[in-house]
């Protein structure tokens, strides 16, 4: 799972930066050049540990930390409070038998410490949720990586996945990650980009097929990221290979 860098919906990207230019009103355009501090979109990161091949790939929830931030956001993050299905060393990528570890420790790797119990983010907080992929999010976060589309998913992430699109607000879901919301919410729109591998610039084109057989739709797409400068507050291109995530 290579570095991505965030890819954000168009939907996720107007949730973040609600006063997009030409669509403000006379009103709305005065408040900016106030003194009125502007609302800041609160996102919840749920992380599934620390290392891509048992955990969070860190290369993307660096990468959606930084676009996060860029984009004026106020990041919250979270993390279950359960034992990892296994230890890799990533050295060998092997499993390292004798360990043991807790996810929601492992996260706090990357959160500096700065992390919550996933048992207690609620979607009335907060405006999206972000899930980063990596191995954890189908050994974790679920049971994908064992079971296929027969698995089962942390009952708190189904609860907050199926809290955030009840409320209709924004979730991304970056590289395995979608298989999430594909099992627990019926019937839900995800891409994991394109359906054939193309050479490997599509390398988890065969989940699309996982995700059908979870009873979700597979919509091909190609990369069309859109973040928001926080000075100029209009869209900028970001590059990237890995799919973006919308649901």
């Amino acid at each position: 799972m290579a570095a991505v860098r965030v890819l954000v919906s168009p939907r996720l990207a107007s949730a973040l930066l609600p006063l997009s230019g030409r669509h403000r009103t006379t009103s709305q355009r005065a408040a900016i050049h106030s003194s009125a501090p502007r609302p800041r979109a609160r996102v919840a990161l749920v992380l599934s540990g620390c290392g891509v091949y048992d955990g969070t790939e860190i290369h993307e929830a660096s990468a959606i930390l930084v676009h996060l931030s860029r984009g004026g956001a106020e990041v919250h993050i979270f993390a279950p409070d359960v034992p990892q299905m296994h230890v890799i060393d990533h050295t060998k990528g092997e499993p390292s038998e004798k360990e043991s570890r807790n996810v929601l420790a492992e996260s706090a790797r990357i959160a500096r410490g700065k992390i919550t119990n996933l048992a207690q983010l609620s979607a009335a907080n907060h405006d999206a949720a972000i899930f980063p992929g990596g191995f954890g999010a189908a050994k974790n976060l679920s049971t994908f990586a064992v079971d296929g589309k027969d698995c089962k998913v942390n009952k708190e992430v189904e609860r907050v996945l199926k809290e955030f699109h009840g409320a209709k607000k924004p979730i991304g879901l970056c590289c395995i990650a979608p298989v999430l919301a594909a099992k627990v919410i019926k019937g839900v729109e995800v891409t994991v980009g394109h359906e054939q591998e193309e050479g490997g610039k599509w390398p988890y084109a065969g989940t699309a097929e996982a995700v059908k057989a979870l009873g979700a739709k597979h919509c091909v797409k190609g990369i069309f990221p859109n973040m928001y400068s926080r000075s100029s507050r209009r869209p900028e291109k970001q590059g990237g290979h890995h799919p973006g995530l919308h649901v």
